[in-house]
Order: C-alpha cells, then sequence, then structure tokens
C-alpha cells in the first residue's frame, strides 16, 4: 500500500523477484483492460481520466480472473484502496483457499508525492516509467528508445486530486488492517535500495 508516487511499482517487481512472487499491480491490470477496447475498458478509462477509483466489485471481478489462473504467491500493488475493497479481497481470498500474510504501507510525504508524480514520464512504446528533473532531462525512454509522455493522471492537478481521494477512501483501509494485526510501515522517503531492506526484513520476519 501506499499513497500515488510512494514506489509501490517498483519494491513490488524487486519483491517479485526476490520472493517468486506473482505481482499483481492493479494500474497493469486496468490500463490492459483499457487498451482491449472492451466496453468496460472504455467505462474504465473515463472513471480514471477523472482521478476517481473505479467501483469495488469492477476491481474484484477483474482480480479474481487473475488470482484463479496462478498458483504462485502473490503480491498485490495497489489493491486494496477502500476498506470494502479489503472486506471483498479477505472474501475472494477464502473463496480460492488463500491468506493474506502481510499488508504493508509505503509512508511518503504528501510535498514528495506531487513532486514524484508530475516528475514520471510513461514510455508510448514499452510503457517503462520513468522519473526527469533537471538532472536526469530525458527526452526518449532509456529501455527502448520510445517516445516519453505525461499520463492524464499525472499532471499537478490530477496528483492533487488522487491524494485527496486517497485520503478519503484508502487511509481508512490502514486502521482496518491495524485492527487485525499484519499491518506494517515503511519509510518511503528514503533510497529504494533501503525501501527494499526494510520490505524484506518484515516479509523475513
Amino acid at each position: 500500500m501506499g499513497c500515488p508516487g510512494a514506489g509501490k511499482g517498483t519494491q513490488s517487481a524487486k519483491l517479485q523477484q526476490q520472493f517468486n512472487l506473482e505481482h499483481i499491480s492493479t494500474g497493469d491490470v486496468l490500463r490492459a483492460e483499457i487498451a482491449s477496447g472492451s466496453a468496460l475498458g472504455k467505462e474504465i478509462a473515463a472513471i480514471i481520466n477523472d482521478g476517481n477509483l473505479l467501483p469495488d466489485d469492477k476491481m474484484v471481478e477483474l482480480l479474481e480472473n487473475i488470482v484463479r489462473k496462478t498458483n504462485k504467491g502473490i503480491i498485490f500493488d495497489g489493491f486494496p484502496r477502500t476498506v470494502a475493497q479489503a472486506q471483498a479481497l479477505e472474501q475472494m481470498l477464502q473463496r480460492l483457499g488463500r491468506q493474506l500474510t502481510h499488508v504493508v504501507m509505503i509512508d511518503l510525504p504528501e510535498r514528495e508525492v506531487v513532486k514524484r508524480i508530475t516528475s514520471r514520464r510513461q514510455c508510448k512504446q514499452c510503457h517503462e516509467s520513468v522519473h526527469v528533473d533537471d538532472k536526469n532531462p530525458l527526452t526518449a525512454c532509456p529501455a527502448c528508445g520510445g517516445e516519453l509522455y505525461v499520463r492524464e493522471d499525472d499532471t499537478a492537478p490530477r496528483a492533487k486530486h488522487r491524494l485527496e481521494v486517497y485520503h478519503q477512501e484508502t487511509l481508512p483501509v490502514k486502521n482496518y488492517y491495524q485492527q487485525i494485526g499484519n499491518y506494517a510501515e515503511v519509510n518511503g522517503n528514503q533510497s529504494p535500495e533501503k525501501v527494499f531492506e526494510d520490505l524484506v526484513k518484515i516479509l523475513t520476519k
């Protein structure tokens, strides 16, 4: 868990490799559905482009279809984002004979959140995300040389709106999992290597 720009995707990819997990990124799942051009994809695009969250029932339906297809351990990246989603996730895992073992929040100050989101660029070709600044003024994707662009939800107004939605919808999930007792936090305002080190310590306790 963590606010937009906290590094959930970066750290999830590292954890996937370290522990041989199935990485399920809600962002990737949603973008794939949008790219498919389906009616659901068009509906999802309209919701996301306004900076809002997908209704819980649609999100859970999408994820359950993926979970059913793997026997690996799973890391959910960007889900659940509401208490209702957390409860739906628990019910889904029970149906599938699974158990949630850890919930980890990557904590990050708001000023750093906006800075990270607005500096993010995505490649049109390979969809890799990179960050640009005065020290790293990229004009092309370092992975494939493709054109970089600013996603609609990564502009400053959208970034601030996403934070508002996050505080309204997602922070109550923190309280929910704290009561259950499988919740932990790491400081996201440090090097990616140190964040990863802290995550591994939590998951291997």
